[in-house]
């Protein structure tokens, strides 16, 4: 279940730059200039996680047989006004957005008179709105097209009529809430109603993180003497989104350091952690996502499920025979895993379990899996 996420932002918000450093042999060109990205360039990194290494030191793998769960970014072309009619790259962006998990909107949240804006001032809110708009637009194209044809009223059966209107229903609630400004995800919507307008992939209803990009004196308080930053959280707070304070221009630094150089860096620069963790625990954030692990002598590994995932699903993850045949999951949460040096100490504790079916998979949770073949 590898999450992918585009990138986006106006042209010369510093995505590029940002892309360029979480993805560290990445060819994404990084230009003064509107358009530089004119493909979308993508690349796949491992998700920083310390409890790997912790988990490996104890069941005895070896390091090249730790293995992360990834998160694929795509950087996707900078959009102008106009881009739901075709302005700029705008079909590419909006093709190529509809693809992605989740949105990454970069917005530019620093002062730099060498860094040229595309509208000639730092706006933040005006930034954003020019990007929601236009992808509102599209999405209001794509409820048109399709009540335009549920309104034939072609359905035969009582079944499919009784969807009809239940996606008619559904595309109407979100239809006023695009006229008033505000995006899909927000819109009431019982998960049934959600499963008739999946198929649409509409922009606005993918969960959002605000990618705040500050340069480095504002890391250390996380952006919170910073008044750009203070409009972006306003304005994510009242559409449901997330925000996380990065610095492309720091980030662009760590890549070129060992592992505790950065550190050292970052903890100089009064930052606790790198772009990467606090866009991969928003992104999870927004998703409802979380991690167990197996581990072994042979392979210790990190699995992404969704939140409120059984055993079955959680092994379904690993492979389809896994759910299918599934018995039993032996248990043991990350902590007592550690405190208890792995499952033979946890279970001299008593707190090794035998989980069934019904069992709701926790974060960090450490399972091994009985089945039938």
């Amino acid at each position: 279940m590898a999450l992918k996420t585009g990138i986006v932002g106006l042209p010369n918000v510093g995505k590029s730059t940002l892309f360029n450093a979480l993805v560290e042999n990445s060819t994404a060109e990084a230009a003064n200039y509107p358009f530089c990205t004119i493909e979308p360039n993508s690349g796949i990194v491992p998700v920083p996680d310390e409890r790997l290494q912790a988990l490996a030191a104890i069941s005895g793998t070896s390091k090249d047989n730790i293995v992360p769960t990834t998160v694929e970014f795509v950087d996707i072309a900078g959009l102008v006004k106009g881009a739901a009619d075709g302005a700029g790259l705008g079909n590419k962006f909006l093709a190529n957005i509809r693809e992605c998990d989740a949105i990454v909107h970069v917005v530019r949240c620093f002062d730099d008179d060498d860094v040229i804006h595309v509208d000639g001032k730092v706006d933040p809110l005006s930034d954003i709105s020019v990007i929601n708009f236009e992808l509102a637009l599209a999405d209001m194209a794509q409820i048109e097209k399709r009540l335009e044809r549920l309104n034939k009223g072609r359905a035969k059966s009582n079944a499919d009529k009784e969807a009809e209107a239940g996606e008619r229903d559904a595309l109407a609630k979100i239809k006023v809430l695009l006229e008033e400004g505000k995006p899909a995800r927000l819109a009431d919507l019982n998960e049934d109603e959600w499963a008739l307008v999946k198929d649409l992939y509409l922009l606005t209803a993918k969960p959002t993180i605000y990618a705040a990009n500050v340069n480095e004196d504002d890391l250390a308080d996380k952006g919170g003497s910073n008044p750009h930053v203070a409009v972006v959280r306003e304005h994510a707070q009242e559409e449901g989104a997330e925000v996380t304070i990065i610095s492309a221009q720091v980030e662009s630094e760590l890549i070129k350091l060992d592992p505790e150089e950065r550190d050292e860096f970052l903890a100089d620069l009064g930052a606790d952690e790198g772009g990467l963790q606090s866009l991969i625990r928003a992104a999870y954030k927004q998703l409802k996502l979380q991690t167990y692990f197996t581990t072994g002598e042979k392979e210790t590994r990190a699995w992404t499920i969704k939140e409120g995932f059984t055993a079955p699903q959680a092994a379904g993850v690993i492979h389809t025979d896994f759910e299918k045949g599934f018995i039993k999951a032996e248990t043991v949460g990350y902590d007592d895993f550690i405190v208890n040096n792995g499952f033979s100490g946890a279970k001299e504790k008593g707190v090794w379990r035998l989980e069934g079916k019904d069992y709701v998979v926790k974060e960090g949770d450490v399972l091994v899996f009985k089945f039938n073949v």
